[in-house]
């Protein structure tokens, strides 16, 4: 495995309700609701594309706890119940690197399902 893909520190920024990932030479943050949206699991991926679950209403979305899976994933624990999603070193990377169009194929898929992420602003899960 490519030591560089491994952060040497993961940070809970609770109050902006972000994700900070340290790394030897950048560091880089993604929010909650972006991890949650993005979560690896079958649940919210399925087992193939045909399957996914778009992922609505994660504005407020909380992480209660980050766990250290073996020497390769970290599972991260949401308030609302979600547990199941492994985030390889991999595939954190993949979501730094790819963050902005992954955010905006997001807000298309929302809009076009008939949603706007705007309404749920302030709003309670």
């Amino acid at each position: 495995m490519d030591s560089k893909i491994v952060p040497k520190d993961i940070k809970l920024l609770n109050k902006s309700r972000l994700m900070e990932l340290i790394y030897d030479d950048y560091s880089c943050q993604l929010s909650y609701e972006f991890l949650r949206i993005h979560s690896p699991s079958a649940e919210v991926k399925g087992h193939n594309p045909s399957q996914y679950t778009l992922q609505l209403n994660k504005v407020n979305i909380f992480v209660k706890k980050v766990e250290l899976v073996g020497s390769y994933a970290i599972r991260i624990i949401f308030d609302d119940g979600h547990e199941t999603g492994l985030y390889s070193w991999e595939y954190l990377e993949h979501l730094v690197k790819n963050k902005n169009k992954l955010w905006d194929e997001y807000l298309c898929a929302i809009q076009k399902a008939g949603h706007n992420r705007q309404d749920w602003l302030g709003a309670n899960i």
